[in-house]
């Protein structure tokens, strides 16, 4: 029954790796104990975490320390598509090439931006590609995000995948993004900085009060590098601090605004331009002309990514207001409320607070990112549109889920799923498929590893079992219809600068996508569908040392 307890004994690092083998094969839902370190990648991290000192890799500009930048680069960014090229976007055709277009698109001509050689698109040309597809046809469009995936964790992910160095440039391959070959697929990158950083406003009056902020976008290939791949001429470029040259690097808000409603805009904007003026995101548009909206995340519903696609607010941290936005509740920037997406389905439960200053003065003491009011006015049971599933003690989330599908779908409504741990995204995955982090790193210091409860891996769910849910209740309301997919938890890892994480989240993302292609096959085919696949930024990871996340024994 249990054939690889049969096996001879080995001397302890293989019979470590026996024992992680024999776990995975149960179904184990936490991974083994710290005495028994499961992969040479889990190792790396939290040696390199404990001591600040690295090893094969690092985080920042500093190569001297293993942490010494926690946020977010001016990196280029990879994206991947699927039933439709790129293009009409790239090459002659890039925005950068042009002075005229890129005050067009600015407002303004970014310094030591124009490149008449430019290959690269830039981030608000994923909304055109979408407004493309749908004047080609297309009847179902898929925006696949992994928050905070650059090229480089998406390196690392396939090396350790495939545990080889296979590439060392261009699209690559390992990752089941990298190459499905079931439908026409194109591979560019592009510029995701934005219109401005540092601008401050109101959230009460939902006003910006310093329009244009403190510093602008643009993208200087002389000091960034012409590919994602480049090794910048000056380290302290990426991250706004650069000797001769300083631009702003994106947030996830301004960045996903680029995508969804594509203009730039302002860190921390959601779907509202660097004056303060209400956009409308292409999830919205389609609404109005009868498409049915989707969203999935794997962290909280109304995190910047998932609100983009469909909210309006001057600041990205008003959480529940967005909340309101998208499951069509009145908000203080809507108070008449919006008709609301079709499915939402993420994280957030279990996040609970007494006050949030950063919400503004219409916050309520409780979950975070939704009040007990809200949920309760959407839940079918009490007349509202939504079939509602939720973590429930002692209920296996994939059950409570795909009971919530089922409902929906009989009765014709909409599906609404809420799902996490304490902090309120779903447990993180590891580069071993287990759900057992290590410690993070930061520049002061290690902080400390996050852990799950039994309970906390079987009442919740996986990306890619939302994203299937999702697809389901879509595709019986009828096509057309518009679904954002975020693997959320890349960014967080990357955050940690733990790429133990990191690989994890990328991986489950490459499983939830694995699992959309195929139902993609098998509901239809490619012919209405488009998939776009792409990060919304980047952050600073820097692999020295590329064979060490191969999965082989250290040296």
């Amino acid at each position: 029954m249990f054939p690889c307890l049969e096996l001879p004994r080995r001397d302890l690092p293989v019979l470590k790796n026996l024992l992680a083998i024999c776990f995975a094969l149960l179904g184990a839902n936490v991974g083994l104990s710290e005495s028994l370190e499961r992969v040479p990648v889990a190792s790396l991290q939290k040696t390199n975490a404990e001591t600040n000192r690295p090893k094969s890799l690092h985080w920042g500009p500093n190569p001297a320390k293993y942490s010494s930048w926690t946020t977010h680069s001016n990196r280029l960014i990879p994206i991947y598509t699927f039933g439709i090229g790129l293009e009409a976007f790239a090459g002659e055709h890039s925005i950068y090439r042009s002075e005229e277009k890129l005050k067009q698109r600015f407002g303004y001509v970014p310094s030591d931006t124009v490149n008449p050689k430019a290959d690269y698109l830039d981030q608000t040309d994923v909304q055109r590609l979408q407004k493309q597809a749908v004047a080609e046809g297309k009847k179902r469009v898929i925006l696949f995000v992994y928050d905070g995936m650059d090229w480089q964790t998406t390196w690392a992910a396939a090396i350790h995948k495939s545990g080889s160095v296979q590439y060392r440039e261009g699209r690559g391959t390992g990752l089941h993004f990298q190459d499905y070959r079931g439908v026409k697929t194109d591979f560019g990158y592009f510029v995701t900085t934005p219109h401005n950083s540092g601008t401050n406003v109101n959230i009460n009056r939902q006003i910006v009060t310093s329009p244009g902020g403190t510093t602008k976008g643009g993208y200087d290939i002389s000091q960034a590098g012409e590919f994602p791949w480049s090794v910048p001429t000056d380290a302290l470029y990426p991250i706004a601090k650069g000797k001769s040259v300083v631009h702003a690097y994106t947030d996830s808000a301004s960045s996903a605004t680029s995508m969804t409603a594509g203009i730039k805009t302002y860190n921390n904007s959601i779907n509202v331009d660097f004056m303060g003026r209400e956009v409308l995101p292409i999830a919205r548009e389609l609404q109005a002309d009868g498409w049915k909206i989707g969203v999935v995340t794997s962290v909280p519903i109304c995190h910047a990514t998932p609100g983009a696609a469909y909210a309006n607010n001057v600041h990205r941290y008003d959480y529940q207001d967005i909340t309101r936005d998208l499951i069509g509740r009145p908000s203080v920037y809507h108070p008449g409320g919006l008709p609301g997406v079709d499915v939402l389905i993420g994280g957030g439960w279990g996040d609970q607070k007494d006050k949030d200053g950063n919400q503004g003065q219409n916050f309520v003491p409780g979950n975070r990112y939704l009040t007990e009011e809200d949920l309760a006015a959407i839940d079918v049971a009490n007349g509202g549109k939504y079939v509602v599933a939720q973590r429930t003690p002692g209920q296996a989330g994939k059950q409570v889920l795909d009971d919530a599908v089922a409902a929906a779908i009989e009765k014709g409504k909409r599906l609404f799923g809420f799902f996490g741990v304490a902090r309120g995204h779903l447990p993180f995955q590891t580069a071993d498929g287990q759900y057992d982090p290590v410690v993070s790193a930061t520049s002061s210091g290690p902080s400390s590893a996050e852990k799950y409860t039994p309970e906390d891996i079987r009442e919740n769910i996986t990306l890619a079992e939302m994203s299937l849910a999702a697809l389901d209740v879509l595709e019986a309301k009828g096509q057309p219809w518009w679904l954002m997919i975020e693997a959320g938890d890349v960014d967080w890892a990357n955050h940690s600068n733990n790429i133990d994480d990191s690989i994890g989240a990328v991986l489950s993302g490459d499983q939830a996508f694995q699992q959309v292609t195929q139902w993609i096959e098998e509901h239809g085919g490619w012919d209405d569908t488009c998939l776009i696949l792409t990060a919304d930024h980047g952050h600073y990871l820097v692999i020295e040392d590329p064979e060490a996340l191969t999965g082989s024994a250290q040296k």
